[in-house]
């Protein structure tokens, strides 16, 4: 620190500043400590500068999988949020409480500032863990009327009602349901909620022989929409909550020569590019997923740096976007 504040010709002490708060120096000074800080190779240690409040300067993520898109998102909108002020630290539970546990133990073991959780469903001692270390913590991905301390994204079960009602409305009666397993999955065990209350509502049968769970792929999603299709209870509708199983199911049914939706409505969830460039064009649910992490991170960051407590339950919404695949 000291070769850097001798070459950009200020103090140790704005150099600390600076690397803390870049707004409280002039963009000019800031310029200039940048520079000396490139060429000298200088690494601020973290910890070391921490060690006072016993905290890092570090906010933890921790995300279901890295491999879908829908996460990435997510993680996306919280490192723009967080940007220079705050580090960011990314893990992933694979889907599981024990894994997500796991991350917990590490980001504690870290000493991190605050944490941001793609769940609402925890161990008894991820819950305790948290509360116990008094750090800020976000939950996203479902809402809840009872978080931990804050939860902002949106009703997985609204969601669902919402788009098994507009297949019903189209006219549509025998509605096949896809997810990824349930075990440990309160989004996808909300999201078949929503969907046996819209068939109820209406007056349609629930039909267990209809409702599947796949492991997330193009494969998977193509082969539960097969089974759906030629089994022995035909439906006229399909809904995959899962981005990827949506693809995979519009895709087989384009190998096959089925035509959609003439044979088959195909609908999905977590609107992406795929759904929106495949043939025919997807109907979706579009989720907010870069604003939450946006949402998220802000939250933290205000718990962190002593600002006004927003509301703990922050409610986004999605949007149910029509297109030809019904």
């Amino acid at each position: 620190m000291t070769d850097v504040a001798k070459l950009a010709r200020v103090s140790a002490m704005t150099v600390s500043r600076a690397l803390r708060n870049p707004e409280v120096v002039t963009p000019k000074t800031l310029k200039r400590i940048e520079a000396a800080i490139e060429r000298t190779g200088y690494l601020p240690n973290r910890v070391a500068g921490s060690l006072s409040s016993q905290r890092t300067n570090v906010i933890g993520l921790i995300v279901p999988s890295l491999r879908n898109a829908a996460f990435v998102k997510t993680a996306q909108g919280v490192a723009d949020m967080l940007g220079q002020r705050f580090d960011l630290m990314i893990a992933h539970s694979g889907y599981t409480l024990k894994g997500e546990e796991a991350a917990v133990v590490a980001f504690l073991s870290q000493r991190v500032c605050g944490m941001i959780l793609h769940n609402t469903r925890h161990t008894p001692r991820t819950r305790r863990l948290i509360q116990e270390a008094a750090v800020p913590c976000v939950e996203t991905g479902n809402l809840v009327s009872r978080p931990i301390e804050m939860t902002v994204g949106f009703s997985n079960r609204k969601a669902a009602r919402a788009m098994t009602e507009h297949l019903i409305h189209q006219g549509y009666r025998r509605i096949g349901f896809v997810s990824v397993p349930l075990k440990e999955n309160d989004r996808a065990a909300e999201r078949r909620a929503g969907y046996a209350e819209a068939l109820k509502k209406h007056g349609l049968a629930v039909d267990p022989d209809i409702m599947l769970e796949a492991e997330a792929g193009l494969k998977s999603g193509g082969e539960a929409l097969v089974q759906l299709v030629t089994g022995r209870r035909k439906v006229d509708a399909v809904f995959l909550t899962d981005d990827v199983l949506a693809t995979g199911a519009v895709l087989e049914a384009n190998r096959r020569g089925w035509r959609i939706p003439d044979d088959i409505a195909i609908a999905g969830s977590d609107d992406d590019e795929y759904q929106q460039n495949v043939l025919p064009p997807m109907t979706s649910i579009r989720f907010p997923r870069y604003e939450i992490g946006r949402r998220a991170a802000g939250m933290v960051m205000d718990r962190v740096l002593g600002r006004p407590r927003r509301r703990a339950v922050v409610d986004l919404g999605f949007e149910i976007i029509r297109r030809a695949s019904t």
